[in-house]
């Protein structure tokens, strides 16, 4: 296989840095971005390219596009659209600017990376774009609006490209994880820790339970499964001639996919409501 040039954000821990280190195994030329420059350490040491991305910073974006457009001579054959965090919390307990934060960097700062990657995938005439969604992009759970809102945004804008796409030589794919192994929980609990006011909230015990979830050590979901599981997915996507449109990882992820075929909506609502209690 001839080498991809192939640009994945959100490396600095999980999916992003799993993808990151497998892919330049395998002999891809990867560009991983962190946020931090301490977090690019380890991928530095692997040999692996890094560079600053903030997706709630537009200047930011276009200075991650251009080092990586540089880095690899013009020519950049695929993108992992992999950073993103989770904002827990109730909806009536969500501010305009909490959820505009959420959908700055899941949503408008990811699209506007893969608007300027999509020019030039219509210059050099083929590319592949690999959006890391969710199962919460299928089906929505309690205290999970805004994650589950924006998810539901990318899904929505995935799909209008494809058909937008159609015969550029530019494929979409979406990877729907359902519960990996990775920093998820400990950064959506330290979002919860600044912007949610438990003492104030009729939702107080919920949140309770909620925390010791977020903070539980190990796996909190059972059918819980290694990052590398969704490599394994991506792998696929950038290298089969015919790419699946939605690729599906984990248990839960078919399973409700399926019910949301099957269930009335009202039936649906009734099976994650009895989760949401169990796990809050």
């Amino acid at each position: 296989m001839t080498k991809q040039n192939i640009l994945i954000t959100g490396c600095s821990s999980g999916i992003g840095l799993c993808a990151a280190e497998i892919l330049h195994q395998r002999g891809y030329n990867v560009v991983a971005t962190v946020r931090q420059a301490p977090d690019a350490a380890r991928l530095q040491q692997l040999g692996i390219t890094t560079t600053i991305l903030e997706l709630a910073d537009s200047k930011s974006i276009q200075q991650a596009f251009h080092f990586t457009l540089a880095h690899f001579n013009g020519q950049i054959d695929a993108l992992f659209n992999n950073a993103a965090y989770g904002q827990p919390g109730a909806i009536e307990d969500l501010s305009r600017d909490v959820l505009r934060e959420q959908f700055e960097t899941n949503v408008f700062g990811t699209q506007e990376l893969s608007n300027l990657i999509i020019a030039q995938m219509r210059k050099q005439g083929h590319g592949r774009i690999i959006y890391n969604s969710s199962v919460l992009g299928i089906i929505s759970m309690a205290y999970r609006g805004a994650y589950n809102a924006s998810k539901y945004a990318l899904e929505g804008l995935a799909d209008t490209l494809r058909q937008e796409l159609y015969g550029s030589n530019i494929t979409i794919s979406l990877i729907e994880p359902g519960p990996i192994l990775s920093q998820f929980r400990t950064n959506a609990f330290a979002k919860y820790q600044q912007h949610i006011t438990k003492e104030n909230s009729i939702h107080k015990d919920t949140y309770v339970a909620m925390e010791q979830r977020l903070t539980k050590q190990g796996p909190a979901a059972p059918f819980t499964l290694p990052a590398e599981a969704v490599v394994k997915k991506l792998i696929h996507a950038l290298e089969n001639k015919r790419p699946k449109i939605r690729y599906y990882v984990t248990f839960p992820t078919y399973l409700f996919a399926t019910l949301k075929r099957l269930l009335p909506h009202r039936c649906l609502d009734w099976v994650l409501i009895k989760i949401s209690k169990s796990e809050n």
